[in-house]
């Protein structure tokens, strides 16, 4: 089952943490969640059982 494991700002965003989680190993990918004025918001999901070490790698990479 996937999961939500980040909310990103703008479709760019999303692509790069994608890039960014995908060169290191992890199977992830962006779904359009919604727009919220003229912000678009998209979802990082991963498998559930990937979600703990996707955040960590998230930290270790600045992302959040």
């Amino acid at each position: 089952m996937w999961t939500t494991v980040y909310m990103a700002s703008g479709y760019e965003k999303a692509l790069e943490i994608e890039k960014l989680l995908k060169k290191e190993g992890f199977m992830v990918k962006i779904r359009y969640f919604s727009k919220e004025g003229g912000e678009e918001l998209y979802e990082i999901l991963s498998p559930q059982f990937e979600a703990e070490d996707v955040h960590e790698a998230m930290i270790e990479l600045g992302i959040i």
